[in-house]
């Protein structure tokens, strides 16, 4: 049996459901992104994508600390 996700990883399926791209989609936008700093990211995430905060700095973060830059 696998254990529940927790911390950012917990809200991924929600977000693949209510945006309608995989995660690894939106780690590519983030990585792609000519913006470097967190909440530069989770603006922009924000305004050009329509994502909420919670789950615009879940995704940020967890790209961040998976691939730092």
């Amino acid at each position: 049996m696998t254990a529940p996700a927790n911390g950012p990883a917990s809200y991924f399926p929600a977000i693949e459901k209510k945006y309608g791209r995989p995660k690894t989609e939106w780690n590519d936008l983030i990585r792609t992104s000519p913006l470097t700093k967190h909440m530069e990211l989770v603006t922009w995430l924000k305004t050009d994508h329509g994502l909420g905060h919670g789950h615009a700095n879940a995704l940020v973060a967890h790209t961040l600390a998976n691939d730092p830059r």
